[in-house]
């Protein structure tokens, strides 16, 4: 597969996925969510891959959804469904009108088809570390809390400021993550972590300075990958199998369900209608001002 939203490369025992569209902050797109799930598979089925580095190129990780063109209300050019199905964005655009109805089953459908992909990293057999530089933020962190480990720069920012407008996590991990109550704390102010506060949380494994940022996570994914891939696939079983026996399945389709709701809401309109007006950016700095400095 020929990918055009990501790099991909096997360096010894190490696969590197790099999500590269860093003019839009690594967007995340429909293509950008197909393409991950097939690097995944690829390092999965490769023997020689132990351990998987997830990355980002740019300024930052990942700045979550790549929103602007339809909170602008702008043709999407970058469909992955047939014209005319339910997922096309032509249809989904009608059915995102606030002028017209919503239909939460079309809207979960396909916020549920990035749900799985997202899941591709963390249902893998081999490990996967993420490594978060400059920003990991809205949809951006399903991305990073979906991987095994989580290696982050001091200053970076991560967290889930559409909690505050316009969206749910969809992957339903921060509470399994860090806690039910430091969950809370940061899903009921949209308010975001530091790399040195994410280590203090338990989101995050180290951090270091960004200057050394690629020298720490290298020097973790080498050390994984000392470990045969035998033994990592059975410990990545006993890790996960918590994860996955505690109710997550129902923590994802209500938080994909209430992501779609979230942006019909009175204010999930307002909030389309004045980046529409004003553009995406002004949006949010509306949407984040009564926080700045609080």
């Amino acid at each position: 597969m020929d990918y055009e939203s990501l790099l991909y490369a096997v360096d010894g025992r190490v696969a590197r996925i790099t999500l590269d569209r860093p003019q839009r902050g690594n967007g995340i797109t429909r293509p950008l969510a197909t393409e991950l799930v097939d690097a995944v598979e690829r390092a999965d089925l490769d023997p020689s891959v132990h351990v998987m580095l997830l990355a980002g190129n740019g300024k930052g990780f990942c700045g979550g959804y790549d929103l602007v063109e339809s909170a602008e209300a702008r043709s999407a050019n970058e469909a992955a469904a047939p014209a005319g199905s339910p997922l096309d964005p032509a249809v989904m655009a009608a059915n995102h009108d606030p002028d017209g109805t919503w239909d939460p089953a079309v809207d979960f459908a396909m916020m549920h088809r990035n749900v799985r992909s997202f899941m591709a990293l963390l249902r893998a057999d081999k490990p996967v570390v993420c490594k978060v530089h400059g920003f990991c933020v809205a949809g951006g962190t399903d991305l990073a809390l979906c991987s095994d480990l989580i290696v982050i720069a001091d200053d970076a920012r991560i967290g889930y400021p559409p909690a505050r407008v316009w969206g749910s996590p969809t992957t339903g991990l921060w509470a399994r993550r860090i806690g039910a109550q430091r969950a809370a704390r940061l899903l009921y102010t949209g308010d975001c972590l530091t790399g040195r506060e994410a280590v203090e949380w338990g989101l995050a494994v180290e951090s270091a300075p960004a200057a050394e940022l690629d020298a720490r996570a290298e020097a973790l994914v080498q050390r994984i990958a000392l470990m045969p891939v035998n033994q990592l696939r059975m410990m990545k079983l006993v890790v996960t199998q918590e994860l996955f026996g505690g109710g997550l399945h129902s923590a994802q389709i209500l938080g994909t369900l209430l992501d779609g709701a979230a942006r019909h809401t009175p204010e999930g309109f307002a909030f389309q209608q004045h980046a529409a007006a004003y553009g995406f950016k002004a949006a949010v700095r509306e949407r984040d001002a009564p926080f700045d400095g609080a």
